[in-house]
């Protein structure tokens, strides 16, 4: 099974931004070492603990670092921008990097409220969310020489569009457009086993895909010890705990002791990022082995946010450890 990785470019307490994206290129770097397939950056504005708010522009900078990965949105928050707009930027990133770049399409804003209308071009631009990625496609379609709008760079160069989602709604559309589809079950799993069985339930044959391809996001946090995963963990944990209390940072420093989140917080938190692996190489064998074993995914994405970049290193490089020996 190929296995993947999802950076959000975390810039952690004590750290710039400038640091934030040395370490995603210095970490795509070592997963195409550790033959990690993908390597995708999500769309997140107004977060000051996230650098990869100008998505098209990191990925080309993670793959001109880079040599044989794929790279990648997870995602394009597209009602955001126009159709044209991004194609004309992944076109552009497919032309330098040919057969190396993957277009992930989420519907979400990736912000709050305020943000977002600074954003977009109108507020109703989510209900526009499938005619939006037709176009898109459209556009990096073979081209179309007598069409009065082209994407230049874009047209021919047929980027892999990929639908993300965290509920029944993009399971449906992905199934409905016959698209490869990858579930947000790291941070959002209520939904997952329902969103599995109906994209493969109603899934359509299509020019780009003739059966579905499913992908399953998992947070992971593995260290020598199911001790020090969980010590590495609480940075996520806090960072969660204060981004769902209107308080979003730095992603903070771990700590032993999580009093500053309240019982009722923790248990909210601990249920989003269940969808997880963490601990000793051991442990990590047997939490990914039953995630695959129960949700059969046609491939296996992974993230984690952990504050020394030495450490968030050696957690995927134990992840990926793990994903060959399986």
């Amino acid at each position: 099974m190929q296995y993947s990785l999802l950076d959000l470019s975390p810039v952690a307490e004590g750290q710039t931004v400038t640091d934030a994206l040395a370490n995603t290129l210095d970490l795509a770097r070592h997963a195409e070492a550790w033959g990690y397939h993908r390597f995708w950056l999500a769309e997140h504005h107004n977060m000051p603990g996230i650098a990869s708010a100008a998505t098209s522009i990191v990925i080309g900078h993670v793959a001109g670092g880079t040599k044989t990965i794929r790279v990648g949105s997870g995602g394009i928050m597209l009602p955001n921008h126009a159709p044209l707009v991004i194609a004309e930027q992944f076109g552009t990133l497919a032309t330098l990097f040919p057969d190396r770049i993957d277009l992930g399409l989420g519907r979400a804003p990736g912000t709050d409220q305020a943000t977002a209308r600074a954003l977009r071009r109108n507020m109703q631009a989510s209900d526009q969310f499938p005619e939006d990625v037709l176009e898109l496609i459209n556009y990096l379609d073979a081209p179309h020489p007598d069409a009065r709008i082209r994407a230049v760079p874009g047209e021919g160069t047929e980027v892999p569009v990929w639908i993300l989602g965290s509920s029944l709604y993009g399971a449906q559309l992905a199934a409905y457009l016959g698209l490869p589809y990858a579930f947000a079950s790291h941070f959002a799993p209520a939904m997952l086993e329902q969103a599995i069985e109906t994209y493969r339930a109603t899934f359509r044959p299509s020019q780009w895909h003739q059966k579905p391809y499913f992908m399953l996001l998992t947070g992971i946090a593995a260290a020598e010890t199911d001790a020090e995963a969980e010590y590495l963990r609480s940075s996520q944990v806090l960072a969660f705990s204060r981004l769902r209390s209107g308080q979003p940072g730095k992603l903070p420093r771990p700590v032993h002791d999580l009093s500053e989140v309240s019982p009722q917080m923790r248990a909210e938190v601990e249920h989003a990022l269940s969808c997880a692996a963490v601990g000793s190489p051991a442990t990590m064998r047997g939490q990914l082995a039953k995630l695959i074993e129960t949700y059969a995914p046609d491939e296996i994405m992974l993230t984690g946010m952990i504050h020394d970049h030495q450490a968030r290193l050696r957690s995927f490089e134990i992840a990926a450890e793990v994903m060959r020996g399986l």
